[in-house]
């Protein structure tokens, strides 16, 4: 049994300094199948330690019902396996560009500006999942034989506000629970951002990407005393949707590794293996220096130029910080484990059949609601998916603008059945004007909850009201469809016919024969936008503008012979569609 504690210059194990070398890789990411060879591969690039979040609306998507909750503990037992240490991060925010920043959507569309406060509502809830949570990582401390080293209070708490006495209690319910592993917080190496998200008697730790001496000094201003550490060492970054893809010089982001290090300070490379936003869990940000501006959607891939590339294989980066990294390891490094059996040969799958959106909303679909004004996707209970709403343009009048106001986030339009438009803007207006009597149908997409910034947790759908000229135009109908929703004994249900020629959107489905499986990339050459699954595994969303132009499909979802492809395609394909497994 040892023990793990916070010196006045080290870490000590049992009484003796260490220095903890992480390297962050989500278990949530990663098919479970693969933990143990992107585990391996930490230790080969040098690192004693792997670094996690736990995302809270992934285990509850809605109050009291759980999801695979024990996700965390069996993942703790294979970094045990693996023979390295953990931290722990669990929240109950997250950020990890991920949906929401962890937090639950009918928590947040409950709470609004509340969450993340010591709000009396948001700290029970905070309570209970915590207590359901934790025993996992209670029993897997280090004192008792398991690997978990060190646990986060928060996260990033000074990039969103000022309540020590939040920070306080969040501190108290984790020694409640029964952590007795040191504490940290993280944020910024800024004096306001130190200022508002350190704990008294809770180590503090800074992130960044670069200027490790500048970063710890501003540390040392708050901190005179206890280890240095870079919690996140930003190797990389992640994409948004229409950006260009971000990539960061190996022998750049080496060197900066290697500053933090001649430092004296302790390390977590962020992200080691970003792995993938499955399931359509990607989050979102605001653009702008307050994070206030347009929507900035994050791809699918959380490759993060990482060294550890999506797919599992060493980049150039890895090796860059193998050699940096051995420096500081006793004795040779061990050899990396043998890559991931990649597909035998390209397969292809043409989804000849189909069942167009409002039959699949239909059967998919959760309740009809009407009402005056438009509900929101969190009223709706839609966490990832999308909405219809349908309202009624009365008559007769002349063309009038129809405007959608507090849009969020992407409505495909159609009046009197036709293609009206697709809107993006908060405060969208259809390019021709409407006349009535017209019936209008908004397909209503969320593309991630915002997970950074003061614009977390805000509503997604239509947040405002649809406008003829500047009349509201009352008596709504809307139904949500949920991506959880695509079950494999569901779809079947589908009413299902052959797929048209011509441009057509809803869920299209087709058959990939693979003679030998393995690790593959799909492609859907001619798709827009929507989502895809393979075997009822969700990857995720695809979108034609990239950057991302294919996803990554996990060896252990495919097998031998037929492999079911369902596509649900939102803005409409033509011609002849085909998807790609290469």
């Amino acid at each position: 049994m040892s023990d793990f504690t916070v010196g006045d210059s080290d870490f000590l194990l049992d009484g003796r300094p260490v220095r903890l070398l992480s390297g962050a890789l989500h278990y949530f990411r990663v098919h479970e199948a693969q933990w143990g060879h992107r585990l391996a591969m930490l230790r080969a690039m040098g690192l004693n330690c792997v670094e996690t979040y736990v995302p809270w609306n992934l285990h509850e998507p809605r109050p009291g019902r759980y999801a695979d909750e024990e996700a965390l503990g069996r993942f703790l037992d294979a970094v045990r396996a693996a023979g390295l240490w953990a931290i722990v991060r669990p929240g109950p925010y997250i950020c990890a560009e991920w949906e929401n920043g962890g937090l639950p959507h009918w928590l947040t569309g409950r709470l609004g500006r509340r969450a993340r406060t010591s709000d009396e509502e948001y700290e029970g809830n905070v309570e209970r999942w915590f207590t359901r949570l934790l025993p996992q990582l209670v029993r897997r401390q280090l004192p008792a034989g398991g690997p978990v080293v060190m646990v986060q209070v928060e996260n990033e708490y000074g990039s969103y506000g000022s309540d020590r006495d939040h920070l306080g209690f969040l501190a108290e319910l984790l020694r409640g629970c029964g952590v007795t592993v040191p504490l940290f917080t993280s944020d910024g190496p800024a004096d306001h951002m130190l200022t508002g998200g350190s704990v008294p008697g809770v180590l503090a730790t800074v992130n960044f990407g670069s200027g490790a001496a500048e970063a710890f000094a501003a540390l040392r201003r708050h901190q005179p005393r206890g280890p240095l550490m870079c919690m996140e060492f930003w190797c990389g970054w992640f994409d948004h949707w229409g950006d260009e893809h971000v990539v960061r010089d190996a022998d750049d982001a080496a060197r900066a590794l290697r500053e933090i290090l001649e430092a004296g300070g302790s390390v977590n490379v962020y992200m080691a293996h970003g792995g993938s936003n499955f399931a359509g869990w990607a989050g979102a940000n605001r653009s702008g220096p307050m994070q206030d501006g347009l929507l900035a959607p994050t791809v699918t891939s959380y490759d993060y130029d990482a060294p550890i590339d999506e797919a599992g294989l060493p980049t150039e980066k890895f090796w860059r910080f193998r050699e940096v990294l051995a420096e500081y390891h006793d004795g040779p490094l061990p050899d990396p484990p043998p890559p991931p059996a990649a597909l035998g040969a390209p397969a292809r799958a043409v989804p000849d059949a189909w069942t167009p959106a409002g039959d699949v909303l239909e059967v998919l679909g959760g309740k009809e609601w009407s009402g005056p004004l438009p509900p929101t996707f969190e009223e709706l209970d839609v966490d990832r998916g999308l909405v219809r709403y349908q309202v009624d343009v009365p008559g007769p009048r002349r063309p009038y603008s129809l405007r959608v106001a507090g849009l969020r986030d992407r409505a495909v339009v159609y009046v009197d059945g036709e293609l009206a438009g697709v809107l993006e803007e908060e405060d969208a207006v259809l390019a021709e004007p409407v006349p009535g009597p017209a019936a209008v149908e908004l397909w209503v997409e969320s593309l991630g909850r915002v997970n950074y910034g003061p614009r977390t947790g805000e509503p997604k759908g239509i947040t405002g009201g649809v406008l003829h000229e500047r009349q509201y135009l009352h008596g709504i109908r809307a139904r949500g469809l949920r991506l959880d929703a695509f079950e494999v004994a569901a779809v079947d249900r589908l009413p299902w016919r052959d797929a048209p020629r011509e441009m057509a959107r809803g869920l299209f489905r087709g058959v990939a024969e693979v003679a030998s499986p393995g690790d593959a990339w799909l492609e859907l050459p001619g798709w827009t936008r929507g989502f895809v699954w393979v075997n009822g595994f969700a990857l995720g969303r695809y979108w034609s503008k990239g950057p991302q132009q294919a996803l990554y499909v996990p060896g252990p979802v495919l097998h031998a012979g037929g492999n079911d492809v369902w596509v649900l395609e939102l803005e409409g394909c033509a011609g002849d569609r085909e998807v790609l497994l290469r």
